[in-house]
């Protein structure tokens, strides 16, 4: 039986892949500083770890026969009403994670593939309408934000240790990624969780608030879809950091229109001010495509489905209160 770690395991992913693990006969280990909000862990052993801390990174890699694989999902983020002004926190926090993480498992005897998450946020800010971006064109490096920035350093010290110490290594840039476990309020929700929560509260025949003029290009990729990436590209023999998205691109506002009709109410569409980030994404995904993986889930599909799973818990929490 294989054994794999997952760092992070407490949230949206993590609890994701688990699953996936465990169906495929492996022992899971989970470390996390908090469990999963909305629903069991699926590890065989959940650790309550500060990752933040070398002594904790030692103790979750240190198990009989050693990991086989090593997930590393830990960290500090959010959607853009979070990186904006939390963008000290997380480059602190997110860097002494990555730099005590990888550091102990490259000293280990037995040397475990090591998966790390970072993001396509590595990109530069594209206009619409430019063309697709490889991996390769992340250099000239100029990301848009400091969580980038951090996305991009570390890499690059995975790719030291790889180099130095022989620790194999799988690197991908995720899309933005919706789906049932996400944050869907508190500050740190990203585009589809916030717009399927304010959906579900509001009245039929009002409003639905989407923050700038609805007109930034994106990916949004289902969470299914991002787990059976990972897997296929850890099943690869790829170290070089590689896209995992949906080839669905499509404005904000035209997310805003697919959680409207999977909402099944009269809403209009008001925009307001609030931050945006970049103008566009256009990217490659020749690399992960070569493992034979395509995305399966087109953002009408998706969306239906992490709706349901949003308004049952606005349902819920909220009740009468609803707007």
């Amino acid at each position: 039986m294989k054994k794999a770690l997952i760092c992070g395991a407490g949230g949206f992913l993590g609890t994701h892949l688990a699953r996936r693990l465990k169906k495929e006969g492996y022992w899971v280990r989970g470390v996390d500083i908090k469990k999963p909000e909305y629903s069991r862990t699926a590890a065989d052993e959940f650790l309550l770890l500060d990752l933040r801390e070398r002594k904790n990174c030692r103790r979750a890699l240190r198990v009989s026969g050693g990991f086989d694989e090593v997930y590393q999902l830990a960290a500090d983020r959010g959607g853009i009403g979070y990186m904006v002004p939390k963008e000290c926190e997380m480059m602190e926090n997110n860097v002494l994670i990555n730099v005590y993480m990888v550091s102990e498992a490259a000293q280990l005897k037995k040397k475990p593939k090591y998966f790390y998450s970072s993001s396509v946020c590595v990109y530069r800010d594209m206009s619409v309408g430019s063309g697709k971006l490889g991996e390769e064109h992340a250099y000239p490096a100029y990301p848009d934000n400091e969580y980038g920035w951090e996305k991009l350093y570390s890499e690059r010290l995975l790719q030291a240790f790889h180099r130095r110490f022989g620790l194999p290594i799988c690197i991908a840039r995720f899309h933005t990624t919706y789906g049932p476990e996400s944050n869907w309020e508190g500050g740190r929700e990203k585009a589809a969780d916030a717009l399927c929560r304010r959906a579900a509260l509001a009245r039929d025949g009002g409003f639905l608030e989407v923050w700038g003029n609805g007109k930034a290009v994106r990916v949004f990729t289902y969470v299914d879809d991002l787990i059976s990436g990972i897997r296929a590209l850890m099943k690869s023999d790829i170290s070089e950091p590689t896209n995992i998205g949906s080839s669905e691109y499509v404005t904000v506002g035209k997310l805003a229109e697919t959680v409207i009709a999977a909402s099944e109410k009269k809403l209009k569409i008001k925009y307001v001010s609030g931050p945006v980030g970049v103008a566009a994404r256009n990217f490659s995904n020749r690399r992960i495509y070569s493992t034979g993986w395509r995305s399966k889930f087109t953002l009408r599909k998706g969306i239906a489905i992490h709706y349901a799973w949003i308004k049952e818990r606005v349902d819920k929490k909220y009740g009468s209160k609803k707007k």
